[in-house]
This record gives structure tokens, C-alpha cells and sequence, in this order.
């Protein structure tokens, strides 16, 4: 960077002065952060056209994922310039090999919504995922997303991890109902997060689904309702109740395909 760039995009200058000072790289700033993105990313690709080279960092882990720096790199490319990519370290990748949960397939969502209803609409879909899934939250979220969590997903294995690669890293393993008294225990919590949750299983649990559908529906739920809540209990993808219902003489919501 110090041989080569002529100037450096960052989230905040102020942070990014520091990993400057700290390698004695003496370069010109921008700011470059959600609510400037678009106009930055004009200057660079006018830097670029006029032979200049931008780097673009961020405060931490990697440029683009869950951070700035999108509008400028396509611009970059439509524009016919080099695009180089130079990885830092990432929460999401850093907490999947940690976790012990399958790295074979995996998805990463991002930051969770912030409100209630959106983020159980998301965790809804990611009902039947049968990929790993990775998100990020704040701090200021977590115990209401870890709610919305175990209700929508029941008793998936979840694994957060904070503060991921700095000095306070921490590791917290168990459903989300667990985890969740874990951290209300706490006087506050602190530090970026990253969620790891456990993909759909293909385990058969004990009971019949058709006879737990029924309960719910005695209980006043509609149909499909009845099947969501039943898939939850048993902790199977909602297709797979549903089938198991809908088939004749099926007993068990069987296993499900990869």
C-alpha cells in the first residue's frame, strides 16, 4: 500500500490513521461510509481514469462484506479498471471454523433486520435452509433476535461469537434459549456479533406428526399453522410435516433429501 496506492477510502479516518501511523504509510484519506458511498465512488473511478490507484479499507475485517465499498469496486469494473482483492480477516468465515457446525455448505445473511416482524419473517425462511446459516447483530439486538430465534427455529444449535480475533474473543455454544440467559445475566453486552445456527436436520423425532397437527388445530390454529408450530416442536423443515400430513397413511415425516 505504502509503495503503491495514491490514496486510501475508509469507513472512518480516524481508525484508519492509526493502522497508517502504526506502518508509517503517509497517503491521502476519504471518507468513504454508507451515506457518502455513491458520490465517493465517482471521485475513485475519476481518480482511476486520471492514473491514480485507491485503496479501499475498513475499519475491520473485509471491504464489501457487510461494509462499504460495493458501489465503488462495480463502478471500477464497468469502468474497465483492476480490481485487486486483498482479504482481511472475516467475522463470519473466523466464527464458522470455530463453531463445529458442517462447513460443507454454508450462507451468509448479513446483518439480521432490525425490526421484530422482518427478522422472524427471515428467520421463517430459513426454516427448511439446509446450509449453515451465518449472521451478524448488534450488541444492542441480541437478546430479541435470540427470542425471535427459538421461536421460529425452535432448538436449533446456535454458536455466537464475540469481539471475534481481538482481545476480549469469546465463544458462547447452546440453543438459543440458552445462550440468550447466558447473556441477560450480564450487566450489558458489548462487541460485535456473529451468529452460526445449525442447518435444517434430517432427524426423525419421536411422535406423529399428523397427531401433533392435530393437537394445534384442537387448540384453534388453522391448518398451516398447525403444521408451523408442529414442525418447530419436532424440529423439522415445515415441508416435512406437511407431507407427512398430506400423505395417506404416513406416520413419520421421513428423511429429508440433501
Amino acid at each position: 500500500m505504502r509503495e503503491e496506492v495514491s490514496a486510501i477510502a475508509c469507513e472512518d479516518t480516524r481508525q484508519t490513521q492509526k493502522l497508517l501511523e502504526h506502518f508509517q504509510i503517509r497517503k491521502p484519506m476519504l471518507s468513504y461510509h454508507e451515506h457518502n458511498e455513491a458520490a465517493r465512488a465517482i471521485e475513485i473511478v475519476e481518480r482511476l481514469a486520471n492514473g491514480e490507484s485507491v485503496a479501499i479499507v475498513t475499519d475491520a475485517g473485509t471491504p464489501l462484506i457487510s461494509d462499504p465499498g460495493y458501489r465503488a469496486v462495480t463502478a471500477a469494473i464497468e469502468a474497465g479498471f483492476q480490481v485487486v482483492p486483498l482479504p482481511g480477516a472475516s467475522a463470519a468465515l473466523t466464527a464458522l471454523a470455530a463453531s463445529g457446525l458442517a462447513v460443507d455448505e454454508f450462507r451468509f445473511i448479513g446483518f439480521l433486520p432490525p425490526k421484530t416482524h422482518a427478522r422472524k419473517q427471515v428467520f421463517e425462511r430459513l426454516s427448511e435452509e439446509t446450509a449453515t446459516v451465518i449472521a451478524y447483530e448488534s450488541p444492542h439486538r441480541i437478546l430479541e433476535s435470540l427470542t425471535d430465534l427459538q421461536e421460529m427455529l425452535g432448538d436449533r444449535h446456535v454458536v455466537l461469537g464475540r469481539e471475534l480475533t481481538k482481545l476480549h474473543e469469546e465463544f458462547l455454544r447452546g440453543t438459543a434459549v440458552e445462550i440468550r440467559a447466558k447473556l441477560a445475566a450480564r450487566d450489558s453486552v458489548k462487541g460485535e456479533i456473529t451468529l452460526v445456527i445449525s442447518r435444517a436436520t434430517e432427524r426423525t423425532l419421536e411422535g406423529d406428526p399428523k397427531e401433533i397437527v392435530s393437537q394445534f388445530e384442537q387448540q384453534g390454529m388453522d391448518r398451516m399453522d398447525a403444521i408451523k408450530a408442529a414442525a418447530k416442536r419436532m424440529g423439522l423443515p415445515k415441508r416435512a410435516v406437511y407431507q407427512a400430513v398430506a400423505e395417506p397413511g404416513s406416520n413419520s415425516p421421513g428423511k429429508r433429501r440433501g
